[in-house]
């Protein structure tokens, strides 16, 4: 591979931060259209010295010959730019020359150069992921109300590539983000940066945090932890930032107790009682509310696909915690949308209908959808439901999952194929599975049939009525084997 490092009378080019693409990228177009060899040219970040006999980049010729490069050279950049490794500038900067002579040059995964750069891109990448998991905010007090406080420390310069994710994805919140190296904060107008900061300047806890720690807790299964790969994913240095690894040693180390302490929950949960006899929410009981709140009060912030950027909001299951079925759609509708409730629209008024009819009380179920956004197409002054593809189904199942481990439902109802494919993780068919049980992963059961909405689609009044009565019947069956299992 040629030498990166400059020669003497080279040209220098000082870039104003370490992640200053749109700096390098002009200056890097210059020097290629002036015919500059990368041996001559010296890489610079303003602050961070240079070549003191090195002499200004080059303007790019009069009349330029141009040259295009692939669309996945400029993502590789913009990524690799915001490696630590010092020579990231020089080594673009010789990619970017071979390109101009060799269009396909990136094609060519053998060259140590195309290589080097893309592991320095995914490293960056990864470490981007890990600032989108890791980061905890905490709430403090100022002169303007709350704002939301976070510490970090990345291993490369991706917090001005990464701000925009927290500003879309917490633009309702004040907040800022502290790192060694900068600051960025959001006013919920516009964004601003301020110098590098300590982990002294950050706030250690708040009271929210009690509540997610509850929640961790009640979920901690001790059987399904398997540390090495957890320190692989999660490094400790990002544990004392994180309210809920603070407690994983000690769970750990009562793996025993928390067994136990789980079968003993789990018995006492029992079949599902009338809401009115239903006691007051204290030990466990208090627990497990307390859990499910704090999962309802994170799943409002999803963004594990892009559906939250157009729905209204995210719309949670709801219902008892101990209720023996749950009721799985696919995902909420136009006004489930605004209300932000379940199953309220006309599928909803529909199935509330068949549940009375068979002999089920809505209040004692709890009824949640398999995708928590609505998916549309937006007609004119109309939003019209679009159907979730495998990817959004896939990427909600982690709520479903956290759910039905909060609950654990004896029976659980699949309303059509979207709700089924979450449960059984593959594409399956109503008629196939319909009209009898099958077995979950946790030993549970479920029932499929029809969405409700299939029901108010039907030609026909004929047909309408007559599937309307199988869904009913659909229903009832559900409503025996509840209680058969209630009674075992």
């Amino acid at each position: 591979m040629p030498s990166s490092e400059p020669t003497l009378g080279a040209y220098q080019v000082r870039l104003s931060a370490p992640d200053d693409f749109d700096g390098w990228r002009a200056a890097a177009r210059g020097l290629a259209e002036a015919g500059v060899p990368a041996a001559a040219v010296s890489w610079a970040v303003e602050g961070e010295g240079g070549d003191l006999f090195a002499l200004g980049a080059p303007p790019p010729p009069l009349r330029p010959p141009g040259f295009a490069v692939p669309r996945e050279f400029l993502s590789l950049a913009e990524a690799a730019i915001c490696h630590r490794n010092p020579e990231r500038f020089a080594l673009l900067y010789m990619l970017l020359l071979r390109l101009r002579e060799n269009r396909n040059a990136l094609e060519d995964r053998a060259d140590p150069l195309v290589d080097r750069l893309d592991a320095m891109a995914k490293e960056v990448r990864r470490d981007a992921h890990k600032m989108h998991a890791f980061v905890r905010f905490r709430e403090v007090e100022d002169s303007e109300g709350a704002r939301f406080v976070a510490w970090f420390e990345p291993d490369h310069h991706i917090v001005r590539r990464e701000a925009g994710f927290f500003q879309r994805r917490f633009s309702n919140m004040r907040w800022s983000i502290l790192t060694p190296e900068l600051t960025i904060h959001w006013d919920g107008r516009e964004l601003s940066e301020g110098p590098g900061a300590s982990q002294a300047e950050a706030p250690d806890g708040d009271p929210v945090e009690a509540i997610w720690q509850t929640y961790y807790a009640s979920i901690f299964n001790p059987a399904r932890v398997k540390v090495k790969a957890m320190t692989k994913e999660m490094p400790k240095k990002y544990w004392r930032n994180m309210p809920e690894t603070a407690l994983i040693s000690g769970l750990l180390a009562g793996a025993q107790a928390r067994e136990a302490a789980m079968i003993d929950l789990s018995r006492h949960k029992g079949p599902a009682q009338p809401v009115a006899d239903r006691p007051s929410p204290s030990g466990a009981g208090s627990n497990l509310a307390a859990a499910w709140q704090a999962l309802k009060a994170d799943a409002l912030r999803c963004t594990r696909c892009d559906l939250y950027r157009c729905a209204t909001q995210t719309v949670f299951g709801e219902g008892p915690l101990n209720a023996s079925i749950l009721f799985l759609g696919e995902q909420p509708g136009d006004q489930e949308d605004l209300a932000g409730r379940p199953f309220v629209g006309p599928a909803g008024e529909l199935f509330n209908a068949a549940l009375a009819e068979a002999g089920i009380d809505r209040e004692r179920a709890y009824v949640t959808n398999a995708v928590k956004h609505f998916k549309f197409v937006q007609r004119g002054k109309r939003r019209v439901h679009s159907k979730p593809d495998a990817g959004e189904i896939e990427a909600c199942r982690w709520w479903l999952e956290q759910e039905r481990e909060l609950i654990r439902p004896p029976l659980t109802v699949a309303l059509g194929a979207t709700a089924a494919r979450s449960l059984f993780g593959k594409a399956v068919t109503i008629r196939a599975m319909r009209g009898s049980p099958h077995a979950l992963a946790d030993g549970s059961e479920c029932w499929v049939t029809v969405h409700p909405s299939f029901l108010l689609r039907l030609p026909g009044e004929e047909a309408r009525a007559s599937e309307r009565q199988r869904f009913v019947d659909d229903l009832s069956r559900v409503r025996d084997r509840a209680a058969e299992l209630a009674g075992r």
